[in-house]
């Protein structure tokens, strides 16, 4: 099997808007390949959801801080009581 290997891949992290910003290169005599409208649509969307994930990722991670918070000082304030 071959794996597909850009000539300008993208390096990082994978962001909105590095999705947002891709552009990939026309075929020849422009009838082969995909509709760029339609591979715009599909780079939106995936930024889109890419961005929901992201936001998403962050509530969790706010929330198990406030939590594991929450559970050392209810540790702490058991400990020191009798």
């Amino acid at each position: 099997m071959t794996v597909y290997r850009s000539r300008r891949p993208l390096t990082g992290p994978l962001t909105p808007s590095c999705v947002r910003d891709v552009t990939l290169p026309l075929t020849r005599y422009g009838r082969r390949g995909y509709r760029p409208d339609d591979v715009h649509a599909l780079l939106d969307r995936l930024a889109y959801e890419l961005g929901e994930l992201s936001r998403q990722l962050h509530q969790v991670h706010a929330e198990n801080e406030r939590i594991k918070n929450a559970l050392r000082a209810w540790q702490t304030d058991s400990a020191v009581s009798p």
